[in-house]
C-alpha cells in the first residue's frame, strides 16, 4: 500500500503527539526522542512529527510518498528523471530513525517530496547522528531529510 507523506516541525512535541493521537484516533507507531510518526489507516497516511524550536508555530518539513519496495522507488527516480526533473537518489540511507531507499524531487515553491521505502529499524536518527553517537546530534532530528537537500 502507497501512503502520502507529512512531515511537520513542531514547537511542542508531546502536545502535538497528544493532538494528533485524538484527531486520528490511534498512538504513533514510532517514538523516539525528537520524533513520532503515526501510520494512519484512514486516510492513509503517514504522519511525522519532527522537534522544533520550542514555541515555534507547526511549519512544513517535507512531503513525501512511502512506496512498498525499492524497486518502486527506482521507478519513481526513473519516471522523474524523465520527466526533466533534478532527482536526488539516497539508497541505503538511514533516516527518521529508520533505513530507507528514497529519491527526492523539488515542486515549483522549492518544497521536499521524497518517494522512499523503508528497508529497516534503526536506533539512530540518521546516518549523521550515528557518526557521532553520545553528541546531541544524536537526538535532534535535523540531519537527514530535506534540511540537507535545500
Amino acid at each position: 500500500m502507497s501512503r502520502v507523506q507529512l512531515a511537520l516541525r513542531v514547537g511542542d512535541l508531546p502536545r502535538s503527539i497528544e493532538f494528533y493521537s485524538k484527531l486520528f484516533d490511534t498512538e504513533p507507531a514510532k517514538r523516539r526522542p525528537g520524533y513520532a510518526n503515526f501510520a494512519i489507516t484512514e486516510p492513509p497516511l503517514k504522519l511525522v512529527l519532527l522537534e522544533g524550536e520550542p514555541g515555534q508555530p507547526t511549519v512544513l518539513d517535507h512531503l513525501g510518498v512511502e512506496v512498498e519496495s525499492t524497486e518502486q522507488v527506482e521507478q519513481a527516480a526513473r519516471r522523474l528523471a524523465d520527466e526533466g526533473m533534478k532527482t536526488l537518489v539516497e539508497n541505503g540511507t538511514t533516516c527518521c530513525y529508520a533505513q530507507q531507499d528514497k529519491v527526492w524531487v523539488h515542486g515549483p515553491g522549492q518544497e521536499p517530496w521524497e518517494v522512499y521505502t523503508v528497508t529497516g529499524d534503526s536506533a539512530t536518527f540518521s546516518a549523521d547522528s550515528a557518526d557521532s553517537a553520545g553528541s546531541a546530534a544524536s537526538t535532534t532530528p535535523d540531519t537527514c531529510c530535506p534540511t540537507r537537500h535545500r
